[in-house]
């Protein structure tokens, strides 16, 4: 190459500028320089937004489901105010309030099978102080017959109501 060069050329050329052949070599090299710099800075990327849902996994938290949307939504709508949410969740400890629920609704039922009622339903009470009654329910020496459903409702109409004090279960 000395021989055909220019006798105002250096005789030394660098490496970046490029070759007779069109070959660049500075070229090259800062392609793929470029290519892994942009996947190292998109896997650094994807790392610290997960960051809040390996926080939260890691400590078990209870709003690990909360935490892991909200690091997607800061994520493919790049509003930073989900992944900060997501980040102050994961080192919030939320309290645990099943533990002190379950133990009451144990207890209830151990009360409920203690007392003979045997179903867990609140028993029904009545706000009156008296219960109002048929006189035909009043008195159980009277037989009982089945006058069908028309006559039922007209007996049940006009026979007396007596008043009777509300038995106490105890």
């Amino acid at each position: 190459m000395a021989e055909n060069a220019h006798e105002l050329a250096p005789h030394h050329l660098p490496f970046f500028i490029p070759a007779a052949d069109g070959s660049d070599q500075m070229m090259t090299s800062v392609l793929i320089g470029l290519i892994v710099i942009v996947v190292l800075l998109g896997t650094f990327y994807l790392y610290l937004h997960s960051l809040p849902e390996r926080l939260a996994h890691k400590h078990g938290r209870i709003q690990f489901e909360l935490v892991a949307v909200l690091g997607l939504l800061a994520l493919f709508t790049h509003n930073q105010i989900f992944w900060v949410a997501a980040l102050v969740l994961a080192f919030v400890q939320m309290p645990d309030f099943m533990t002190p629920l379950e133990s009451i609704a144990n207890s209830m039922s151990k009360l409920a099978k203690r007392s003979g009622n045997g179903s867990c339903e609140p028993a029904q009470e009545n706000p009156e102080p008296f219960e109002t009654t048929v006189a035909s329910e009043a008195a159980p020496s009277q037989p009982v017959t089945d006058p069908g459903p028309a006559m039922a409702t007209q007996a049940a109409a006009d026979a007396p109501v007596v008043q009777t004090e509300k038995q106490e279960d105890k």
